[in-house]
């Protein structure tokens, strides 16, 4: 400010000079034009010299007096500003709207059955092994039984006789239905007889009583052929359960899939019901049975996506939907048994792989993150440094939640967008101003 003072005195003298100067000018011009000039002349000439005079005075003693002041006070704010703290601050930002679940389990095939042997022999031809693909119906093996084939022989011939037995009874039925209508009708030809005294009673009853025997006669016989029915039912009911035990001989697959185990060969004997053939695993899709915890088994639902990720398998996602949910709580662990179903059209995953599924839960109320390296722990217990719009400093005590390593939940003290101080130094106090310089905001969970 001195050096301003002296500027300015400096400025006013050269005026004063100037003003002489222009004084002396304004005399010697008045002499040498007097003789030529009038009075209209020279009060022309004082108005120019007094404007001009005027002009110079403004210029010296208001525009540049003002604009080294201003030079002078620009300077002195920036050397304040430059003298403040500088720290380094962050945003504080609110965790995902969604988080990520990831939780363990085992790739299971969605359909797996043994194939057993139905029916006993010796196995003639094995057409399948460990590791080989099969369709539905597919034939995997083939059993031969001679005894089989001899019993299938003889159920046909059980039918044939009763199919004869059937022809003979009915002959019978008809020959019987003859001897009724002959008896009927010698009944009726002697009973006018017997009312006109011609026979006597005891005839005409033995007539009566052998047409009586035809009808029971008849009777009988139309109850042996139904026997005789029944029994050529049960022969081919016998007949047709061969044949499908011959038709068990050729084991086919249950349904498309991959062979996972194998006990046979070529000539072994099975048994019917006991031998365990072959285990057959449907490979797509495949599912993973999770174990969901309490406080998220409300989020997971039926449609919902999934991500599997193999350990063995780096860099590989697969994509999984939840198909059920068993809507209810194990009273043991507190969790909620889901199953996820996986594609596997490329045949890349097998069943019995640990894998690990990442389920995206929706989150109703996501807490805030601050940085580890924001946080101080003080008297009052946990602290931040909050810098305000006008860069004062005030230190806020937080409650926290989980700790991610990097970050740590606030679940009260902060609002979403406030500046907090990272690494807060002992220049940082309570009420000092300071310069804030925007640092890595804080990541998101």
């Amino acid at each position: 400010m001195n050096d301003l003072n002296t500027g300015e005195d400096r400025l006013r003298s050269e005026i004063e000079n100037l003003k002489r100067q222009l004084e002396q000018q304004k005399r010697l011009a008045v002499g040498h034009s007097s003789a030529s000039t009038g009075p209209g002349g020279r009060t022309l000439m004082m108005v120019l010299l007094l404007l001009a005079v005027l002009a110079a005075a403004g210029y010296y003693y208001g525009y540049l007096p003002r604009q080294r002041r201003e030079m002078v006070l620009a300077a002195e704010s920036q050397a304040g500003a430059e003298s403040l703290p500088v720290v380094t601050v962050t945003t504080v930002k609110r965790e995902a709207t969604t988080d990520s679940l990831v939780l363990p389990g085992n790739i299971q095939a969605v359909t797996e059955a043994p194939v057993l042997a139905r029916a006993s022999g010796y196995i003639r031809k094995r057409l399948v092994d460990i590791g080989d693909r099969v369709t539905a119906g597919q034939v995997m093996a083939e059993i031969e039984a001679p005894e089989l084939t001899q019993q299938i022989n003889q159920a046909k011939a059980s039918v044939d006789q009763a199919d004869a037995a059937i022809q003979q009874a009915q002959a019978s039925l008809a020959q019987g239905h003859a001897n009724e209508t002959l008896a009927h009708a010698t009944a009726l030809r002697f009973e006018p007889l017997f009312k006109k005294g011609v026979i006597s009673r005891q005839d005409n009853e033995t007539y009566q009583a052998q047409w009586a025997a035809q009808q029971a006669n008849v009777q009988a016989l139309q109850k042996a052929i139904a026997a005789a029915q029944s029994n050529a039912a049960a022969a081919r009911a016998n007949l047709d359960r061969l044949n499908q035990l011959e038709s068990y001989l050729t084991v086919r697959a249950p349904f498309a899939g991959v062979v996972t185990v194998r006990n046979i060969d070529d000539g072994v004997l099975v048994n019917e019901g006991n031998t365990m053939l072959y285990r057959v695993a449907q490979t797509n899709p495949l599912r993973v049975y999770l174990n969901v915890p309490q406080g998220d088994a409300g989020s997971v639902k039926v449609g919902q996506h999934a991500t599997l990720v193999i350990p063995d398998l780096p860099g590989r996602k697969f994509t999984g939907l939840v198909t059920r949910t068993a809507n209810a709580l194990d009273p043991t662990s507190r969790t909620l048994l889901v199953e996820v179903q996986a594609d596997n059209s490329g045949g890349i995953l097998l069943p019995g792989m640990y894998t690990q599924v990442d389920l995206s839960v929706p989150r109703r109320d996501p807490p805030l993150l601050i940085p580890g390296d924001t946080l101080m722990v003080r008297a009052n217990g946990p602290q931040v440094a909050l810098v305000g719009a006008n860069g004062a400093v005030h230190f806020q005590t937080v409650q926290l939640g989980r700790d991610f390593g990097e970050t740590l939940e606030a679940l009260s003290g902060l609002q979403e967008g406030q500046q907090i101080v990272v690494n807060p130094s002992d220049a940082v106090q309570e009420g000092v101003t300071v310069k804030a310089v925007s640092g890595p905001k804080a990541a998101q969970h």
